[in-house]
């Protein structure tokens, strides 16, 4: 440990299933030339994700992969907070339609839902908890946050992304972020700040994007 807290790790587990959040989360933490395994590098199994905010589901995640790995774990929960929606689908963005997750159903859904909202209201965040453990018992995880402002668009656009992307249209843009190609995204989306600053707290150089 350093004066400002955990030293940067040489390797770290990632606590996704989801092949999206791993191609993203590995293209970020590549300058520090961490060496990044996926949580199916050792459990096919995933965490119970009974939090009720991003926070607590990315604390549940993290603990999960770093008793599974016996390595440091990072894990992050993410979404779509739709405010015509009063946040939804929030924490459930993954499984809005139904389980099993499937990005294209929980677009359809999305659509429906707004279907008579006027565009002016439909104005929409990403928003992402990330946390980072050392151990399984860490009495102190490090969470970052940030959010990704925006508004949902009519119908899909763009071939990038994953989740809600093609829906997504960012603010100060007309591109949806599935338009954006993905060193851009990364470098402005909800977890690529938050990832960012994972890594300034853990003693990492970051530049500016």
């Amino acid at each position: 440990m350093n004066a400002h807290g955990p030293a940067f790790p040489a390797r770290v587990v990632l606590a996704t299933g989801n092949a999206g959040k791993l191609r993203e989360m590995r293209a970020i933490l590549s300058p520090w030339h961490v060496e990044v395994l996926p949580l199916s590098d050792f459990t096919r199994a995933a965490a119970d994700e009974t939090g009720l905010s991003f926070v607590e589901n990315a604390i549940l995640k993290a603990r999960f992969a770093a008793e599974a790995s016996d390595l440091p774990a990072i894990a992050d929960d993410s979404g779509l907070e739709v405010d015509a929606l009063h946040g939804a689908p929030g924490i459930y963005s993954a499984r809005y339609a139904g389980e099993p997750a499937d990005d294209e159903a929980n677009n359809r859904k999305l659509l429906r839902e707004l279907e008579n909202v006027a565009d002016a209201e439909r104005t929409a965040r990403y928003r992402c908890a990330m946390a980072y453990l050392r151990w399984p018992s860490d009495p102190a995880p490090i969470v970052c946050q940030a959010s990704w402002d925006g508004r949902i668009g009519r119908g899909p656009r763009g071939s990038g992304g994953f989740g809600y992307d093609p829906l997504f249209i960012v603010a100060g843009s007309a591109r949806t972020a599935a338009e954006f190609d993905p060193a851009e995204k990364n470098r402005v989306s909800h977890r690529g700040l938050a990832l960012r600053a994972l890594v300034a707290a853990l003693g990492g150089v970051v530049s500016e994007p």
